[in-house]
């Protein structure tokens, strides 16, 4: 992996996910005047744990886009190979899915109702821009592999058989 691979790969993740899981619902509390963190309890640190699991995803999926897909996040600059490895075996969407799981364990952290309809937004713009963009993209980029990989692996759940491919020519 090249060094701007990895500055290319640094500057999305703040820019892109970071805006989404940071930027935006810090101004949405402050919007709704929460400006200190809650009480410890039972259930802030269940919310801090899933954040950290959300984020853990997240970052391994990104690294993965990097060092075996040799491309970004960015819709600019995809993986140049499609990449069904580590937690995408399981679903197909797991960067997203580690998204969502940040942003309501934010609102959970928080006890706060806009940060769970922010969550749901952002929920149907992933769901929206996976239909009608993402998924075609990466049918007409990968044809075969990726339908392979597209019938095996669901879309928003989490499988417990892992996909494996026949073809791995044009995977990693």
């Amino acid at each position: 992996m090249t060094s701007k691979l990895i500055l290319k790969a640094t500057i999305i993740t703040l820019l892109m996910p970071g805006t989404a899981i940071l930027l935006v619902p810090y101004f949405i509390l402050h919007q709704w005047g929460v400006t200190d963190w809650p009480i410890v309890s039972g259930v802030t640190v269940l919310a801090t744990i899933a954040g950290l699991s959300g984020l853990a995803v997240l970052l391994h999926c990104i690294w993965g886009f990097a060092v075996h897909g040799k491309g970004t996040l960015a819709p600019i600059d995809p993986p140049k190979v499609l990449v069904v490895h580590g937690v995408y075996r399981y679903t197909r969407n797991p960067m997203y899915l580690g998204i969502i799981v940040v942003l309501l364990s934010q609102a959970l952290f928080f006890d706060s109702f806009q940060l769970l309809i922010y969550a749901a937004g952002v929920l149907l713009g992933f769901h929206l821009f996976v239909i009608l963009y993402e998924e075609p993209r990466l049918r007409t980029r990968f044809g075969e592999s990726y339908e392979g990989y597209f019938k095996s692996v669901p879309r928003w759940r989490i499988t417990l058989r892992g996909f494996t491919s026949r073809d791995r020519s044009n995977e990693l």
